[in-house]
């Protein structure tokens, strides 16, 4: 057998007779008594080997700032002028980017939230009380506005239509609190016709006594003002794009080279940063040049970070990071590359502070460094060093990849290679339960897709699990009729059941493929409900990111296999000028893989 020596230096010896061995200690002290040998190991390290250049000392820098001013919803369209007409004003200073583009509609058309609509009722009712009225006259306001502007029952046909828990609700506070999605709605035009006086010209509010109008028309007024501030809710054009689930929007500022368009095609995840943009000069929004220039001064700062290389021969290093124990194979050239940067080339590096506007395009125009020698140097961008394709590519803005190769794009390039954009974005926000969750899947047993709404926002805003309101109406139609059959199966004497087609919860929601052009979408279909045989209508969607009502066109991309998640939620956060913004807001994530319905054609099953 052959023998395995290894050779380890001795780090500890034993005292013998009152003294102590040290082969290593002479060595490992390196004393000062041989300057010849510290001149050598100088030599060694490369102490010697340098240049006359001085650290830096001062630093002048002028910066120029472009606030963006020009918001468009939605996809770039292919006409440049209807992108400019479609474009609106938006000023950072008043709104974050995220609430700009996310915020819709809280009530939407043909949907109303009839909790929201009795709490704003309620304060309606806490504003007119607050304005120092006579009992008797309050309680004549009061029976005033309940008579014209009640919250109404639900009649015959939309009892069935209503959860259990909204219909508590609303057997409640029908009839005892002011509907104030009723009431905005007739009071928001007289005020914008500046004419909240006309309410009195019509009955039952001509009740009210003259010697208190003025009273109820400034409760009014803060009523209309509380109301619109409640919420951040937009009419205009929206930014979310149906048949890809996600958002689009672009912005632009105008800056000494002109006019800069940045867009972003694809923001679905909730939270924006300067790499979610690109530059697209094809298109102008009218954005208005006001463009700031600055001139500063400053102690350029080296850079520190945990680990970094001492910058003396005998200055003891810090041990809290420890290179050696980088997990790096040889072919991991990345990380290799970054443990050489920062051993070799980390005290290169100086930081100069700079403040930037939220919401503005910035550009560096000089960079004069001063040297501890006295001499002055202009420092250039590395795009005018290295050129438009210069590798070094960290916070520069990309090119739009439709016109990256077009001579459009190289314009876009020159505008855009020395600019920093620092979006007007959140830093924290809340974010309440999902008030809508739709989960789009594969079902390869059915070889169809399907959209499968697992909660959606109840009559009176809270959030409804479907499979349980679908087991709850199931239940109470096997107690009212036992010998129904929901599959729509034959009753016969034979020992065998036919069936055209098993039932499928109305929850789920299926999506036909058809031909678009080259392409394949996804079309939101609907099935038959069928209930004791008979079919008695189209199940129709009760959720709003499936846009009832409306046709929906998905690309067949945007349902992988493992399909993908969508959420609607409320959002809360607070803006660099103290003010809060309440807003509702949609998410895309990654769905949790393939489903299956269990639809089934033509079933014969045993009796």
């Amino acid at each position: 057998m052959p023998s395995i020596v290894r050779l380890e230096p001795r780090t500890h010896y034993p005292e013998e007779q009152g003294e102590r061995h040290g082969e290593m200690q002479d060595g490992l002290q390196a004393r000062l008594h041989d300057p010849l040998w510290l001149l050598a190991r100088q030599w060694q390290f490369g102490e010697f080997t340098g240049d006359d250049a001085g650290s830096p000392a001062a630093a002048h820098v002028v910066m120029e700032h472009a606030p963006i001013s020009r918001y468009l919803p939605g996809p770039l369209p292919v006409n440049p002028a209807q992108a400019k007409a479609n474009a609106i004003d938006y000023s950072p200073m008043t709104l974050p980017l995220e609430a700009m583009v996310e915020r819709e509609p809280v009530a939407h058309e043909g949907r109303q939230n009839f909790r929201l609509s009795a709490e704003a009722g309620l304060h309606f009712l806490r504003v007119l009380e607050a304005q120092g009225l006579e009992p008797q006259a309050t309680i004549v306001c009061r029976n005033v506005f309940l008579t014209a502007y009640g919250l109404q029952p639900p009649t015959g046909e939309e009892r069935r239509n209503i959860d259990g828990e909204s219909l508590r609700f609303l057997n409640i506070m029908a009839t005892r609190v002011v509907d104030g999605a009723k009431l905005y709605a007739k009071l928001a035009p007289l005020r914008q016709n500046r004419r909240l006086e006309a309410l009195f010209e019509e009955a039952p509010t001509i009740g009210i006594p003259t010697n208190v109008r003025a009273r109820v028309v400034q409760a009014m007024t803060m009523w209309l003002d509380w109301s619109d501030g409640l919420f951040s809710q937009t009419n205009q054009q929206p930014s979310w794009v149906k048949e890809r689930l996600e958002y689009a929007f672009a912005v632009s500022g105008n800056t000494s080279g002109g006019e800069v368009l940045l867009s972003a095609p694809e923001y679905l995840e909730g939270h924006l940063d300067w790499f979610s943009f690109v530059v697209n000069p094809s298109i102008s929004l009218g954005a208005s040049l006001s463009v700031k220039s600055e001139t500063s001064t400053f102690l350029p700062t080296p850079v520190t970070f945990r680990g970094m290389p001492a910058s003396r021969l005998w200055e003891f290093e810090d041990a809290t990071v420890n290179f050696a124990k980088v997990d790096a194979n040889p072919h991991d050239l990345a990380r290799l590359l970054l443990v050489e940067f920062a051993l070799v080339y980390g005290n290169d590096w100086f930081v100069v502070p700079l403040e930037i506007d939220v919401g503005s395009l910035c550009r560096v125009s000089s960079l004069i460094v001063i040297n501890t020698f006295g001499e002055r140097m202009l420092i250039p961008h590395t795009t005018k060093v290295d050129g438009a394709a210069s590798p070094w590519r960290m916070f520069c803005l990309s090119r739009d990849p439709l016109v990256a190769n077009s001579a459009e794009g190289d314009v876009a390039a020159l505008q855009s290679q020395d600019l920093f954009f620092l979006p007007p974005v959140l830093g924290v926000s809340l974010e309440s339960a999902a008030a809508e969750e739709v989960l789009f899947l594969r079902d390869e047993m059915a070889n169809m897709a399907w959209a499968v709404e697992r909660v959606v926002e109840s009559p009176i805003g809270r959030p409804l699990d479907r499979f349980e309101a679908f087991q709850e109406t199931r239940r109470r139609q096997e107690q009212a009729t036992p010998q129904a059959n929901p599959d729509g199966q034959s009753q016969t004497a034979a020992s065998v059941i036919y069936g055209l087609g098993t039932s499928v919860p109305d929850y789920w929601v299926p999506l036909l493929p058809v031909q678009d052009g080259a392409s394949i979408r996804l079309k939101r279909g609907a099935l038959p409900r069928i209930q004791d045989g008979t079919i008695e209508g189209i199940r129709e969607p009760q959720g709003c990111i499936l846009d009832p009502g409306h046709e929906l066109f998905l690309q067949d991309e945007e349902v992988p296999r493992e399909g993908a998640r969508v959420t609607r939620s409320y959002q809360y956060s607070r803006w660099i000028d103290g003010s809060t913004h309440l807003w509702i807001g949609r998410r895309k994530r990654p769905g949790r893989g393939e489903g299956s319905s269990g639809l089934r054609f033509d079933v014969v099953e045993p009796k």
